[in-house]
């Protein structure tokens, strides 16, 4: 199999043909994992693409995928790729209103979907959506909202499959060249609605090619496929799995990943930070809250570790009592973090967030590690990453073989080469603006490059990006809140945190009105914030106009502020803008409180 495949198209000739494996995805079906052949899948993609042209979707057309990660999700993909037709991935979990807006700005001519529930949202907006022609469901007969199901329009394809048609089918998809555009994938824009990021064929190919030589990969490995495939990270490394030959295993759903695990075992996992830290949390929490030996058996254990890892990642091969004491808390604890995620993993790689340098040192004590990358969905999305060769814990690896960076003036990460987005569909004057003329695109990421490895140190764009790796614009979410009468202010936390919180400065005029006539005294603005009464009725105003975000968008907790934001106080800019990094500053301790208090109550 050629190293370095130009095209997404001929990474899956090649990779069928080299491998032909029977096990190249794993599905549940009732109480076991399945396999799917290599040559099983190409069958269902080649028919379905037939299917695809026999509705009349032409070469360049758009077709979305709005499903959970499952093989039909990679059949449909790869039959819009080798049909030379260009997908539209989209989350499963957003509402319909911004499905809407995507499908419309994109044209998608044909939707795929998983489910009754997915299907459901496409017949609710489907009147906004002139363009769209077909809803082609995942499930075994037609639902509301769908027209065909994927098996039937398998048939139609397999019906006009010759041996003469095969033939062009394969000779047209190794044609298709590395400018076209393979997918296109939308981004949270700061200011309104999202963007798509056109990426080409050649985009992620090139990210493919790169990353594939610096992970040691076999047949022998298996991974664990559950961060959406909607994310341009999880896609493209189940690419990179497809092409080296390793089987990919799906989870039921995202509330199975630990129960999947122990099913599938798997050696090499991808994900955001969230993941690893709910592992790390459950682990802490149990062995903590258990008290007495077991207690203290585990700080022991963390604390030699840590000694252990500071050795290993200096170069040193610890001896002596340091190995010895390793090696019971091996015995007691670390071993339990392995069969906690299968048993058998040799590497976990993470992105999409910063991940917490505590988190991965605890990991690389007990045997697995993390190789943390950093890129974006327009660069395809890696730009650098720690790897087998080189692992530097505290920074994002340097960057991989053929992507170059170099940091601005002003301590912004630009990145140029072949992983760098086409531009964004409909948006030339924002594609201007994030890539310049010789290349370079704009990151917005603050960081160093010391030594050959990138570090980021901040985030000079206001995208929110919760440690589950979602991204969430908050300026218009700020803006739907403060059309509410009682709301002044309001400001949007949540960068690297599990979920965002929203900081309101109520408008008092219309609070100390109602407070009134609820017999509430206003004299004392902290203590009437503080009032059960008052804060139930804030938090219904706030977050009772943010029904139509998805739920990883949604604010779990309001935090009242008692004064107004000023320019002479730091929170304004002189045009008064909001400094959000002031905010997040001034009123740490507050913010801190509120995260404390939900996870708190979650977890009770």
């Amino acid at each position: 199999m050629p190293q370095h495949p130009a095209t997404l198209t001929q990474l899956f000739v090649e990779a069928v043909d080299s491998h032909d494996l029977p096990n190249a995805l794993r599905v549940k079906v009732g109480n076991a994992y399945q396999p799917i052949s290599h040559r099983t899948l190409a069958e269902r993609v080649r028919h379905v693409a037939f299917g695809l042209r026999g509705l009349g979707v032409a070469c360049a057309d758009r077709v979305a995928i709005l499903s959970e990660n499952r093989p039909e999700w990679a059949i449909a993909d790869y039959a819009c790729l080798t049909a030379g037709m260009t997908d539209v991935p989209i989350y499963p979990t957003l509402p319909a209103e911004q499905i809407a807006y995507i499908l419309r700005d994109s044209g998608v001519v044909a939707i795929f979907v998983s489910t009754a529930e997915q299907s459901q949202k496409i017949a609710e907006i489907r009147d906004q959506l002139p363009a769209l022609k077909h809803v082609i469901t995942f499930d075994d007969a037609i639902v509301p909202g769908s027209t065909i199901t994927i098996a039937s329009l398998e048939a139609k394809g397999a019906a006009a499959m010759t041996p003469d048609a095969a033939a062009r089918y394969r000779a047209d998809a190794l044609a298709i060249e590395a400018g076209e555009v393979a997918t296109i994938i939308y981004t949270s824009g700061t200011t309104g609605e999202p963007k798509g990021a056109m990426l080409t064929h050649g985009n992620i190919a090139s990210n493919v090619a790169a990353v594939i030589g610096l992970l040691e990969l076999s047949k022998d490995d298996v991974s664990l496929s559950f961060l959406p495939l909607s994310h341009i990270l999880e896609r493209m490394f189940d690419y990179v799995m497809f092409a080296a030959g390793v089987s990919i295993a799906y989870v039921e759903s995202m509330d199975t990943i630990a129960a999947n695990m122990q099913e599938v075992r798997p050696t090499i996992v991808v994900s955001v930070p969230r993941i690893y830290e709910k592992v790390y949390g459950r682990i802490t929490d149990k062995a903590l809250h258990a008290g007495g030996a077991k207690r203290r058996t585990f700080l022991w254990a963390c604390k030699v570790g840590d000694k252990w890892t500071t050795e290993m990642l200096a170069g040193r091969t610890p001896g002596g009592l340091l190995a010895l004491q390793h090696s019971i808390a091996d015995k007691l604890m670390f071993s339990k973090v392995r069969a906690a995620v299968g048993g058998r993993i040799r590497y976990f790689v993470s992105g999409g967030a910063p991940l917490s340098t505590g988190i991965n040192r605890f990991f690389y004590a007990a045997g697995c590690r993390i190789y943390e990358g950093y890129g974006l969905t327009e660069t395809s999305p890696v730009i650098s990453v720690n790897t087998p060769a080189r692992l530097t814990i505290g920074t994002v690896g340097p960057p991989i073989p053929g992507v170059e960076v170099r940091v601005a003036e002003d301590g912004e990460i630009l990145t140029r080469g072949p992983h760098v987005m086409k531009g964004y569909l409909n948006h030339p004057e924002a594609t201007s603006a994030a890539i310049d003329a010789e290349g370079w695109f704009y990151t917005g990421d603050i960081g160093t490059l010391e030594d050959g490895l990138l570090r980021i140190t901040d985030r000079k764009k206001d995208i929110i990006v919760t440690s589950g790796g979602k991204n969430i614009a908050p300026q218009p979410i700020e803006n739907q809140v403060k059309l509410n009468k009682y709301v002044a202010q309001a400001v949007m936390i949540g960068d690297r945190r599990k979920f965002p919180v929203i900081l309101v400065v109520p408008d008092f005029e219309q609070l100390d009105r109602w407070a009134g006539y609820k017999k509430i005294s206003t004299a004392d603005r902290r203590e009437m914030l503080a009032n059960p009464l008052v804060r139930a009725k804030m938090e219904k105003e706030v977050l009772g106009g943010l029904a139509n975000l998805a739920h990883f968008e949604r604010p779990k907790k309001v935090v009242l502020l008692e004064n107004d934001f000023t320019i002479d106080s730091g929170e304004l800019t002189p045009t008064l803008k909001v400094k959000r990094r002031t905010v997040d500053r001034k009123f740490r301790a507050l913010i801190d409180a509120a995260y404390t208090a939900e996870e708190s109550r979650a977890g009770a």
